[in-house]
């Protein structure tokens, strides 16, 4: 599926585009008629020893929460077909939700979506970083793979959608690449008006990478079984993190200064990238990041950056940010307790065709 491995990335992606991207262009399915998703009839029954109580739809799993003991043997699934023929597997009630939410699309707005992917089970999330693990190393995995049990695609609840557009000869045309799907934000403005109402709530918000630890992604929605409480989260444009008070969440202060390397694009794409990495500091509260000047991108903190990145890397850009954050009241780790931190160093590399790496970090 397009978005698996993508989706597995421990750190943001980038940009709103990348932050799950998918191979260039666009691919298409010229059916008469949409194929529906259907159930698969065969899918492994849950196990007899399951716990009664079942799962708890409020329960939180990102970087820092692992999936709760027992979910997977209480989890409750159905495995249904989408357009492309790929197989997605979903928790019941979420997808009820959703073909719901589906009908109302179709039948109100004219807008077909589909399952793009849903549940992934913990064993297959550590299959795949031990084989990251085996071809580029444990230091490669650690930064690229989700650590398994900390990812929301485990819980069955987390859906990534896609669409399909339909053509005036009455076939559809299929949009599931990231970077195609993000050109129709009417569209999606449209899907997300409609979430709450069905128990849904948009999971990555955009400007809220310190806190989810992802980027801006308009197609993964996340099921909670309550509409009063999605409305509430939807209408005050909160993270589910910040609802359940699990972070401690003030307004950040960007500055992105002067420069003529970078264009305004390419340094948002860098604080994308230190946020979403500030989001697993357990406590902590961000302030502000600020782009420390073109001064620091020297030859000498290139050489810098390419000596950190080892002999695989060839670093061609440098960027150094500086933040200003709070630690946890307890302190802990590295942090002093209840301390204001100002002028943390963030330094960044990028490759000649790559995205932003965050290298390394402190005083």
């Amino acid at each position: 599926m397009k978005k698996l491995i993508c989706l597995l990335l421990a750190v943001c992606m980038i940009t709103s585009l990348a932050a799950c991207g998918g191979p260039n262009g666009a691919a298409e399915n010229t059916t008469a008629d949409p194929k529906p998703e259907t159930v698969n009839e065969n899918a492994a029954p849950v196990e007899a020893d399951a716990p009664e109580a079942g799962i708890d739809y409020m329960a939180l799993v990102n970087k820092l929460h692992p999936l709760p003991d027992g979910w997977e043997k209480a989890l409750q699934t159905v495995t249904v077909t989408n357009s492309l023929g790929d197989e997605v597997e979903v928790e019941e009630k979420a997808y009820e939700a959703y073909l719901r939410l589906k009908t109302d699309l179709e039948e109100n707005d004219g807008i077909y979506t589909e399952l793009d992917s849903a549940r992934r089970s913990v064993a297959a999330q550590q299959d795949i970083m031990d084989r990251f693990i085996e071809k580029y190393g444990a230091d490669y995995a650690a930064k690229t793979v989700a650590t398994p049990g900390y990812s929301e695609h485990h819980t069955g609840l987390a859906l990534d959608l896609y669409f399909r557009l339909k053509n005036e000869d009455g076939t559809f045309t299929d949009v599931y690449y990231n970077e195609d799907m993000v050109q129709y934000p009417k569209i999606w403005e449209t899907i997300h008006a409609k979430l709450a109402g069905y128990g849904f709530i948009l999971r990555y918000l955009e400007g809220k990478e310190h806190i989810t630890g992802y980027g801006y992604e308009p197609w993964h929605i996340r099921y909670i079984d309550d509409v009063d409480i999605a409305k509430e989260i939807t209408s005050d444009g909160l993270t589910f993190e910040e609802y359940l008070g699990e972070v401690r969440a003030a307004e950040v202060d960007i500055d992105y200064g002067a420069s003529d390397l970078y264009s305004r694009e390419e340094l948002e794409e860098a604080v994308i990238q230190i946020k979403c990495q500030f989001a697993s500091w357990e406590g902590c509260e961000l302030h502000s990041i600020r782009y420390a000047g073109d001064a620091c991108s020297s030859e000498e903190n290139l050489q810098w950056m390419n000596e950190l990145g080892g002999e695989d890397q060839n670093y061609v850009q440098v960027a150094e940010f500086l933040m200003d954050f709070h630690s946890p009241v307890e302190g802990g780790g590295a942090w002093n307790a209840d301390a204001e931190y100002t002028d943390y160093q963030w330094w960044l590399a990028r490759t000649e065709d790559g995205g932003w790496d965050v290298m390394t970090m402190g005083y």
